[in-house]
């Protein structure tokens, strides 16, 4: 019986010792988890690691059913154009050809390259061609009714789309023009509908229209 009793006694000590370790082994595991679970629910957001907001550009983007013909890359994209001043930018566009040749005919190359900040109504090939021949040939021959034409279609700011929804400017002409429109569908003097409009250059922003303005 003794001998039992020392062995039941023996039993309980050692389970007695055993007990608070385990007990503090559980303990510490379960410490370490909720340490490193509140480690990472409580690590700030930073810039590094927020998810990004995604900044909205469709405003400032070009616009309308012409833009599609822009050339994707090249000197001639929208990028590319961005990079060059106006009238270099409008001779990589191959839409502009006929007011390319006009400008340089008239001499303004350097004085639409070297303006800043203007806005550039711009007649595509197609504009130009609504134009009799006969007429067309005798404006590129006279300079002064060309240049007058040509300086007509340019305003000494950059105008945003917001600002062409009812609008009147002066001219580097010094006669005015109006704008009418929102969304992506604008006219120009009542006539000239902006085919592809906000195109960024590096002095100027660009409003391609569909036909050749007139001055009053």
């Amino acid at each position: 019986m003794n001998a039992l009793r020392l062995r039941r006694a023996a039993v309980a000590v050692a389970a007695a010792a055993v007990l608070p370790l385990s007990l503090a082994a559980c303990s510490d595991s379960g410490s370490d988890t909720r340490s490193e679970a509140g480690s990472e629910a409580s690590t700030p957001v930073t810039q590094e690691n927020a998810p990004s907001a995604g900044t909205d550009t469709a405003a400032d983007a070009p616009f309308g059913p012409a833009c599609a013909s822009v050339p994707q890359d090249g000197a001639g994209s929208f990028d590319g154009m961005a990079k060059d001043p106006v009238a270099t930018a409008a001779s990589n566009n191959p839409a502009l050809s006929t007011l390319v040749t006009a400008v340089k005919q008239a001499g303004l190359v350097d004085t639409l390259n070297n303006a800043q900040n203007i806005t550039v109504f711009a007649p595509t090939n197609d504009a130009f061609a609504k134009i009799p021949k006969a007429d067309l040939d005798k404006v590129l021959a006279d300079k002064d009714m060309l240049t007058d034409i040509l300086t007509y279609h340019v305003v000494g700011e950059k105008l945003t789309p917001k600002q062409l929804e009812n609008g009147s400017f002066e001219t580097l002409q010094k006669g005015m023009l109006t704008t009418k429109g929102s969304g992506e569908a604008y006219t120009v003097n009542d006539s000239s509908k902006v085919v592809c409009g906000n195109v960024p250059t590096a002095n100027a922003t660009v409003y391609i229209v569909d036909t050749v303005l007139m001055p009053k």
